[in-house]
């Protein structure tokens, strides 16, 4: 069975229900403390939460004002690393080699080739197998077994003994923390939900560790994902409630005049705003394209405009702006991370909310790698340029870049919608970014199409749909009826 969570669906208050959401990302505590998600799930249930920030002295605060409990993330230890991580890789190879999804077989290609190590690489041969004789459902469900049987937590186990919740969600399925206590809950038959934190993670990521009873989504294209990745997840009920986080850009709380903004960032108000946002250094050296952009502007080779550059909050470690400190006034490298801090324990405050909303709706144009910003930027009706070539001198990942815009499986879309401007060579980005200034109305139409096939809905009320979503999940029998 599956459904569709939506605004008009509401649902008789049940505070006895208790429901336990863990965190361990700022990219899901932004959703928990900035949207209407926790307000509306306590309207009909006990709220708890589990959250890496609460653990560390620089973040416990910022959930001091939300009405749930909010508790330090327990302690989990890792798998070892024989038999059980072992076992998931080949469960990895062996689904890779069954459904052949682009982008994993891109990473496969041009990334996991060159940095596994033999022993792991040596498991592709017993996937190939295991695949031709389309047994991978039988392997991994005798790889959840094993690995339910490994207690990475015993501290969860406790806690989870103590609270007694009817539900357990975790918004990070995918991250290392966060199931050590999925499988806590499990064995304490708990019943667990997941949301698949980014649009993504089903393609890119690797396959999960446990089964869920429902999942959280935020696209009708994330549903097709889902079933065709996760066979066994097709009579699952599954919500679709679009992604809280892009809900700060639709409150006015979050917004500044422009001169607000301007003042508070070292810009003009006066001029054109190009902004640069870096997204993971995994992969691609991207600081490399905002050196040269940098050097454009800083010599006024597009006008008179100015050049924001915006790190990764995860990632911002002070290195952008220590080499772009050179190029003078007109390129400003924003703050977006604590340098030091460990990256479980980096959350957003209001303020840090406020300037990365603002970044986006007074930039004139975006420069980016393909990365969320660029939907960031359609909700906000930015026109977007997309890299189409790798900005390191040498172009070592050149092969990695033409995957990811033209293979993969989350990205193609949006390359192909039309509402992007994809570039080659750094001559051809200076020539976008002017067409853009000149011209921001281009393609606004298809700007709209990608913020709505990415997030499913595009109107500030994502929250609220998932916190209903829950409450709906928790008033279903474990049989999926009332």
């Amino acid at each position: 069975m599956t459904s569709l969570a939506s605004p008009e669906i509401a649902h008789p208050s049940d505070t006895s229900a208790k429901a336990l959401l863990l965190s361990s990302s700022l990219l899901t505590d932004r959703m928990m403390l900035y949207s209407d998600f926790l307000t509306t799930l306590s309207q009909r249930a006990s709220v708890s939460v589990w959250a890496t920030s609460r653990s560390h002295q620089a973040t416990e605060s910022l959930w001091s004002d939300a009405p749930v409990t909010a508790e330090p993330f327990p302690h989990v230890g890792p798998f070892r690393e024989f038999p059980y991580n072992y076992l998931r890789r080949l469960n990895e190879f062996t689904w890779d080699y069954r459904l052949r999804p682009p982008s994993r077989m891109s990473m496969m290609r041009h990334v996991r080739s060159k940095t596994q190590a033999p022993h792991v690489r040596a498991l592709r041969l017993p996937a190939r197998a295991l695949a031709a004789l389309r047994l991978e459902r039988v392997l991994e469900s005798g790889v959840e077994r094993a690995l339910l049987s490994y207690r990475r937590s015993p501290d969860a186990a406790k806690r989870l003994a103590a609270l007694r919740p009817d539900l357990v969600v975790t918004t990070g399925p995918h991250r290392f923390e966060e199931p050590g206590v999925v499988r806590e809950a499990k064995m304490q038959g708990i019943r667990t939900m997941a949301l698949i934190t980014s649009w993504d993670n089903l393609s890119t990521k690797h396959r999960l560790t446990f089964s869920y009873d429902s999942f959280l989504l935020w696209s009708e294209q994330m549903r097709g994902e889902l079933r065709e990745f996760y066979p066994g997840t097709r009579d699952l009920p599954v919500y679709v409630t679009g992604a809280p986080q892009f809900d700060v850009f639709f409150q006015p709380r979050f917004h500044q005049t422009r001169e607000e903004f301007c003042a508070a960032n070292g810009l003009k108000p006066e001029l054109p705003i190009v902004l640069h946002v870096l997204g993971s250094p995994n992969f691609v050296r991207e600081h490399h394209g905002a050196a040269f952009l940098a050097e454009r502007v800083s010599k006024g080779e597009l006008g008179d405009v100015q050049l924001l550059v915006r790190p990764h909050p995860l990632f911002d470690n002070g290195a952008e702006a220590d080499a772009l400190r050179g190029f003078g006034p007109p390129v400003v490298v924003q703050r977006t991370g604590s340098k030091g801090t460990p990256l479980s324990a980096r959350s957003q405050d209001a303020t840090q909310i406020v300037n990365w909303v603002n970044t986006f709706r007074h930039a004139s144009v975006l420069v980016n790698m393909g990365s969320t910003a660029t939907i960031d930027a359609a909700v906000c009706d930015v026109p977007a340029i997309i890299l189409d070539y790798d900005p390191e001198p040498g172009r070592p990942n050149q092969a990695l870049v033409n995957d990811t815009n033209h293979v993969w499986t989350h990205l193609r879309p949006i390359t192909t919608s039309g509402g992007v401007t994809l570039v080659d060579s750094p001559e051809r980005l200076v020539d976008a970014i002017r067409v853009y200034l000149k011209s921001p109305e281009l393609h606004r139409e298809k700007r709209r199409w990608m913020a709505e096939h990415v997030c499913g809905f595009v109107d500030g009320k994502n929250g609220e749909r998932m916190g209903r979503a829950i409450a709906d999940f928790m008033a279903l029998k474990p049989s999926g009826r009332r």
